[in-house]
């Protein structure tokens, strides 16, 4: 019997990557987006138009916010499992336009949770974030640490979902895990991402500005290991303890829900000059930087401690930098003619 799955964010970067990844599986696939303009609508479009050739999927282009659009979706495919991706990104833009979040991160992931109490999956897998660390300086991070020192809206925004998360996996015995992705990258990649960013004008000759003074580190992420992991938890839902102290150590499964948060990412912390000098690599031009301060609501540094994604999954992200970064610019030089 054919599996269904609701993908909310099925047109951003890693929503498209992970609908192919289902479709290519023989999953069903209804995926919403409201295609909105944060950043190239037209990149947004190829995406889905790309989806759209395979007879398995079907696109809705709406808010996932606006009242009864997920429930009524969800309803009529009855979804094995939820993954819900569609979310207002961007550490800096939460600075500027908080309100944004607020909609979509707050009252879109309440109208999700709405909709999986009333459809019932088998279960639901939310987006999260390594922001929510904040300013957790003891790392690697592991999912089990302290998370209470958000150091950006959009952070703040993801913490709550968790919490709201978990509130409806205790209430409505919904099986949900939360998954905190560390800086994804990779072909198809979001035009406010460093990676994208600093391409683009390492091969126009532009500087490319570097915070902190280029002293930061970052648990980079390649796409393809990602959805990899995602997909390997979709079998992994979890189940409420027998007790209060039925809890595994080192397991970050809530005593009193079927509910667990999971790290997915490649366990090393690479420095931001690694990082550029792999897209040197890959363009064969010499980056021009341009030294900045901190920035505020970053943080200098993340790094992820990936043993419960292994224990659950038996898999553990692992693509090196060169590698991911090299499929990223060849990607870009093919799409942009450049």
């Amino acid at each position: 019997m054919t599996r269904k799955a609701c993908v909310t964010g099925s047109a951003g970067f890693i929503g498209y990557h992970l609908c192919k990844r289902l479709l290519d599986a023989g999953w069903q696939v209804v995926g919403i987006d409201a295609l909105t303009d944060y950043y190239d609508v037209t990149l947004k479009e190829r995406r889905q138009a790309m989806l759209m050739q395979n007879p398995g999927f079907r696109a809705v282009n709406d808010r996932i916010e606006a009242p009864g659009v997920l429930h009524d979706l969800m309803a009529a495919l009855q979804p094995d499992a939820v993954i819900h991706l569609a979310a207002q990104a961007g550490v800096r833009h939460s600075i500027e336009a908080p309100e944004s979040y607020v909609e979509s991160n707050l009252i879109g992931t309440f109208r999700l949770l709405e909709a999986i109490r009333a459809v019932r999956p088998a279960h639901s897998l939310l987006a999260s974030t390594s922001s929510v660390y904040g300013a957790n300086t003891d790392m690697p991070y592991a999912e089990t640490a302290k998370a209470d020192t958000p150091m950006s809206f959009y952070a703040a925004t993801k913490k709550a979902n968790e919490a709201m998360a978990h509130s409806y996996a205790h209430l409505y015995d919904l099986p949900i895990t939360m998954f905190r992705f560390f800086t994804v990258y990779g072909p198809w990649g979001r035009p406010d991402m460093a990676l994208f960013k600093f391409t683009k004008a390492i091969l126009e000759g532009r500087p490319i500005d570097l915070y902190n003074h280029g002293d930061m580190r970052r648990d980079f992420t390649y796409v393809d290991d990602l959805v990899e992991g995602i997909i390997r938890l979709i079998d992994v839902a979890p189940q409420r303890p027998a007790s209060l102290d039925g809890v595994p150590p080192g397991d970050s499964l809530s005593p009193v829900a079927p509910y667990r948060v999971v790290n997915i990412g490649r366990s090393d912390s690479v420095a931001l000059t690694e990082f550029i000098a792999a897209i040197e690599a890959a363009t064969g031009k010499t980056a021009i930087r341009n030294l900045m301060p901190m920035q505020p609501g970053d943080v200098p540094a993340t790094w992820a401690d990936a043993t419960l994604l292994q224990r659950l999954t038996c898999y553990r992200p692992h693509t090196p930098i060169s590698i991911g970064v090299a499929r990223f610019v060849e990607w870009y030089r093919a799409y942009y003619g450049v």
